[in-house]
């Protein structure tokens, strides 16, 4: 079973498009304890109701957070450590050492993460594997393959000699 972390990871969808994808990584975030934030410009409006019915009964246990840009999202964020994920990135994520309270960030299904965001400074860019001449993973597939190699490195690392035992 998974314990809640003193210092949630944060999920942060930059101008997601499609509500059931937001909807199934809110349902994720109530499940895991992270937290969910979202860069606008959005592709829906929060009240959508397949948004909604993605994330079904969880919302009220889904910490939520928007901000109207990515400069914004800074601002209240100037210090997190962030991860930010792009098909183009050279670095897998299981290179990453996640720790807690870290934001991984995602771009959108149809763009990804902008380039100006890539080369910005604002973290460090990584990939989940995938086979050559694969354009790219669905976002909320994404975020849940990314959410639980984070928690598994910070709950379920195995003890120095035990490797293979959950801690």
């Amino acid at each position: 079973m998974l314990q809640p972390l003193a210092r949630p990871f944060h999920l942060v969808l930059v101008s997601p498009q499609i509500p059931p994808n937001t909807g199934n990584v809110a349902r994720l975030c109530a499940v895991t304890g992270c937290r969910l934030i979202l860069v606008e410009p959005l592709g829906f409006s929060i009240d959508d109701r397949h948004l909604k019915r993605a994330g079904l009964d969880y919302w009220d246990k889904v910490f939520l957070k928007l901000y109207p840009d990515y400069d914004a999202y800074l601002a209240e964020w100037p210090s997190a450590r962030r991860w930010l994920f792009s098909a183009r990135a050279d670095t897998s994520l299981y290179a990453a050492p996640f720790e807690p309270g870290d934001h991984l960030v995602f771009g959108s299904e149809t763009q990804g993460l902008p380039g100006e965001i890539l080369a910005g400074g604002s973290g460090r860019a990584v990939t989940i594997p995938m086979l050559p001449e694969r354009r790219s993973l669905n976002l909320s597939t994404a975020v849940g393959i990314a959410a639980y190699e984070a928690l598994r490195q910070v709950q379920f690392a195995a003890p120095a000699g035990r490797a293979g035992t959950p801690s």
